[in-house]
């Protein structure tokens, strides 16, 4: 039996209406593609959820449709962070009541928190939901980078059980899987460096590029953990353009602009995020067509 929050793990993005609305169907509907993909686990409400513009009823709303449509078949694992512990807290308290399975926590942002902080931050969440803590580290976004050191202590928290290392920096990644516990689970966030960081001892990733192509990122995690990694390699050689694509502007404008052009959604953002620029959007097209044309159904 697969551990749970290990594999891919598909970092959802929120689809809006043309009003501004979430849009609940296509909510439904691109949850229930990624598990019949093959995905490992589903991560909704996060960065690439533009979570940060969702309110909160809207936040507990998605992931009451998600796990809805997962039905205890793949792990959620629904985002609950921010810079306010207290309402942290209560955000935890509610993704756990709308059916979460876990809980991924992004590190306090724009208020940098010494070590010190970062701990008790953790072991109040910890303390006010029994779910397992996914810690998510993302300092070019947060401006706090979680160094090996400080993950040793947060991992001595009893449901404080892995972390998504977006830091970008494999040194860091290696520090900490050989720092933390065998049983601690270690996350790529970047999926470019979800095979070498496998390759060190990584338990999977929560990617980006498995929104658009679920069972691709699924089949390459697969490989790599099953130390097929020729496969593996010719997976990641071959997704690499779309992955690097994803970030030709801020995460999620490029893969919602790619699932747009797929026809899996309408391109709508909240603000501050706004459509692709026009160059952008056609490298965007001649990507996916590169990548896969089969899916590039509206990209003319």
């Amino acid at each position: 039996m697969r551990t749970p929050f290990t594999g891919c793990g598909t970092a959802l993005v929120t689809p809006f209406t043309s009003s501004g609305a979430v849009d609940e169907a296509a909510v439904r509907r691109l949850a229930r593609r990624q598990v019949e993909a093959g995905v490992h686990f589903l991560v909704p409400c996060g960065t690439t959820g533009e979570s940060p513009t969702l309110l909160a009823a809207e936040r507990i709303r998605v992931v009451e449709i998600v796990a809805e449509e997962a039905r205890g078949r793949v792990p959620v694992l629904a985002g609950a962070g921010g810079y306010d512990t207290r309402e942290v807290v209560e955000a935890a308290r509610a993704m756990q009541a709308a059916g979460a399975s876990g809980l991924p926590s992004v590190t306090p942002y724009y208020n940098k928190p010494t070590p010190d902080g970062l701990v008790r931050h953790y072991q109040a969440i910890a303390e006010a939901t029994p779910l397992p803590i996914v810690v998510y580290n993302v300092p070019g976004r947060t401006g706090c980078n979680v160094d090996p050191a400080t993950l040793v202590r947060l991992a001595a928290i009893p449901n404080v059980v892995g972390v998504k290392e977006a830091s970008g920096n494999m040194t860091q990644i290696c520090e900490v899987l050989r720092a933390v516990p065998p049983s601690f689970l270690v996350l790529s966030g970047d999926d470019a460096l979800t095979l070498p960081a496998m390759a060190v001892g990584a338990r999977g990733v929560i990617s980006v590029a498995s929104n658009e192509l679920p069972a691709e990122m699924a089949q390459l995690v697969e490989a790599a953990e099953a130390n097929d990694f020729a496969f593996a390699r010719e997976r990641h050689s071959r997704l690499l353009p779309l992955m690097l694509a994803n970030f030709a502007e801020s995460n999620p404008i490029p893969v919602k602009a790619v699932m747009a052009l797929m026809g899996l959604l309408e391109p709508h953002y909240r603000l501050p995020m706004v459509p692709p620029r026009p160059e952008t959007r056609d490298k965007l097209a001649r990507v996916l067509a590169s990548v896969a044309p089969q899916a590039a159904v509206h990209a003319s």
